[in-house]
């Protein structure tokens, strides 16, 4: 196998950026002051990020998927993480083994 210079190269100089923007967001982000609308923003990152992730893949892959990922939503307003997790794994497993 061969490594292009051009190619290595352009993989390390990716690997530094995505790096340094890693980094410097753990120093910016200890320095905010977030107040109001801000902090709200902020606090709906997470679980903005967390959707997008997991929607496409429960919409996709089946009736029992999509169906077990609204069950787990409910249950993410009324239950800790731990609890959470059960309810969703428990719900995929009840409902491919019906649908």
């Amino acid at each position: 196998m061969n490594l292009d210079t051009t190619t290595l190269i352009a993989i390390l100089a990716m690997a530094a950026v995505t790096y340094f923007t890693r980094i410097a967001g753990l120093f910016v982000a200890d320095r905010l002051v977030l107040t109001g609308r801000a902090k709200a923003a902020f606090d709906a990152i997470p679980p903005a990020v967390l959707v997008a992730v997991i929607a496409p893949t429960a919409l996709t892959t089946g009736w029992a998927e999509a169906i077990a990922a609204a069950i787990t939503a409910v249950a993410a307003f009324r239950l800790p993480l731990l609890g959470t997790v059960a309810v969703g794994v428990v719900a995929v497993v009840v409902l491919r083994n019906l649908i």
